[in-house]
């Protein structure tokens, strides 16, 4: 809606104080959206990949993290931050729009990567950054995307980027120096966190490597090199991380945003290793979250921890709430900085197709205990991965270790052919999830209130991880991945069209292709 305007003839017959009143009243409406802007806070997400909570503000002492450290001294650190999932599209489609994945069919991993498989999210629906935009925001995103529905990048962010076939858009890199006219902003850096240790100067690029003398591994894990190795290779990752925090941080007081910026730092999933990512124990979904308010009127108290169970969902209304921005009824998520509003008692969090590997897993997670089911019990926690595809060193030495025997009770658990289809832990008194109480008749009450969480969700939200996955969306997998793809759903497939079997491959090491605006 443009503002309107008063010719001659009619200012004649106005009256200096009738004009601005009348200009008021008729400017205000049309101009709404951008009213009271330079009191608006920026809005930054500094939003790792594949990252545990592995940091010196959460007790991990071997590890240097300063800026991070800082960041929580100055904000709020929060302990039971949980993901919707424990891989990066569908965790990131759910964080974007604050609704969980498997509520609008984005729930398996890297879907709508074509024309035929695209999938829409509805017009009533809204991005983020879209509802950003639409209240006079700037938006950016300096990274990764990784959304399992089809879009229009510039509806979302206001910058070029990137396209491939297979891993979606990425957005180009923004100088934090540009942002300074463009306030006030919605913006999300992404960091490759536990991704570092992909990057070709990994080693040139760690100053202090970890002791691995020191390293202490979960008891589920062998105490093995290739296993010490990873886990080190990760707080290393964590280092590199700590001081690509400190440069934004430095460039955004350089260039005097920091004091008008809220900071939100997390991670989409926890980190790549044996019951970690693309797994629903605390490894896959526990990550870190530290939300920092710079400016003189902070939002909440500095140098606090807070045990309130979080869910990745909550990110969106939280920081729309922050900007004053109205939450829009539709997201599942909430604002758990207002007092009014009850703190979470639980969050679902969902596995569903990774790559070409299938598989259904749900969990609930309070305060004390986690519900996981495994509603594909046939098939093992070890089932081939694009890990094994890609020779992933710990992969390949846990299922050789399994073979021999050398594996004790508790790792060779997660080794075994067959899994049960509920697992019960109390996170408080058992954090590594290692004492199924599902069939301890002591627990049967609190197994079954979990339950019934759960089956209350799946039948509210429709879980549409429940019925099977579009055709399309298998033709994708089973055309990349070929003789990967060995589930059985991919069988009707292979029959069909013998050809299309690894005809796709090329796109999994396609090189990005740049999208003009």
């Amino acid at each position: 809606m443009k503002c309107k305007k008063f010719n001659a003839h009619q200012n004649r017959l106005l009256s200096v104080y009738q004009l601005l009143l009348l200009a008021m009243i008729t400017l205000l409406p049309g101009c709404a959206e951008r009213t009271n802007q330079e009191n608006n806070p920026n809005i930054l997400w500094i939003y790792l990949e594949d990252t545990s909570p592995l940091l010196g503000c959460y007790g991990t002492s071997i590890v240097s993290t300063p800026n991070i450290d800082k960041l929580a001294k100055e904000g709020t650190l929060y302990s039971n931050a949980i993901m919707p999932a424990p891989v990066c599209s569908a965790s990131r489609s759910s964080i974007i729009t604050g609704i969980m994945s498997t509520t609008l069919g984005l729930h398996n991993h890297h879907s709508s990567r074509t024309i035929e498989s695209a999938i829409h999210l509805p017009d009533s629906i809204k991005t983020l950054p879209e509802i950003f935009k639409q209240a006079g925001y700037f938006t950016f995103n300096n990274g990764k995307d990784d959304y399992n529905f089809t879009y229009d990048r510039m509806d979302l962010y206001d910058q070029d980027y990137s396209y491939h076939p297979l891993y979606g858009k990425r957005g180009t890199s923004l100088p934090i120096s540009n942002l300074k006219e463009k306030e006030p902003f919605f913006g999300q850096i992404q960091l490759s966190g536990g991704k570092e240790i992909f990057s070709p100067t990994f080693r040139e690029n760690v100053e202090n490597p970890v002791d691995r003398g020191k390293i202490e591994l979960p008891p589920f894990l062998p105490n093995h090199p290739a296993l010490i190795e990873e886990y080190a290779n990760h707080l290393d990752a964590i280092q590199i991380t700590d001081r690509k925090v400190g440069k934004i941080l430095e460039e955004l007081s350089d260039a005097k945003l920091l004091d008008n910026t809220i900071v939100f730092f997390f991670s989409d999933h926890g980190m790549r290793l044996t019951r970690h990512k693309q797994f629903l124990y605390e490894g896959g979904i526990h990550v870190p979250l530290i939300i920092t308010d710079f400016r003189n009127s902070k939002a909440f108290d500095a140098n606090n921890i807070s045990e309130d169970l979080i869910g990745g969902l909550d990110l969106g209304p939280t920081a729309l709430a922050l900007a004053g921005i109205e939450i829009p009824t539709y997201m599942e998520g909430i604002n758990f900085l207002d007092e009014s509003t009850q703190p979470r008692k639980f969050v679902i969090s969902t596995r569903d197709r990774c790559d070409f590997t299938i598989d259904r897993i749900r969990s609930v997670r309070t305060s004390e205990y986690k519900l996981i089911r495994n509603f594909m019990t046939d098939r093992p926690y070890s089932q081939l991965t694009y890990m094994d595809v890609d020779g992933v060193e710990f992969v390949r030495v846990m299922k050789e270790l399994s073979r021999d025997g050398k594996l004790d009770s508790v790792q060779a658990r997660f080794m075994t052919m067959e899994r049960p289809p509920v697992e019960l832990y109390n996170i408080q008194e058992d954090p590594y999830e290692l004492n199924n109480l599902a069939d301890d008749p002591d627990y049967a009450e609190v197994l079954q209130q979990h339950d019934n969480i759960l089956q209350e969700w799946i039948a509210k939200t429709n879980d549409q991880g429940q019925y099977p996955e579009k055709e399309e969306g298998l033709k994708l997998m089973l055309g990349i991945w070929g003789k990967h793809a060995t589930n059985s759903e991919y069988d009707t497939l292979r029959v069909a069209d013998p050809n299309l079997e690894g005809s796709l491959w090329p796109l999994k090491n396609s090189k990005w292709e740049s999208v003009s605006r």
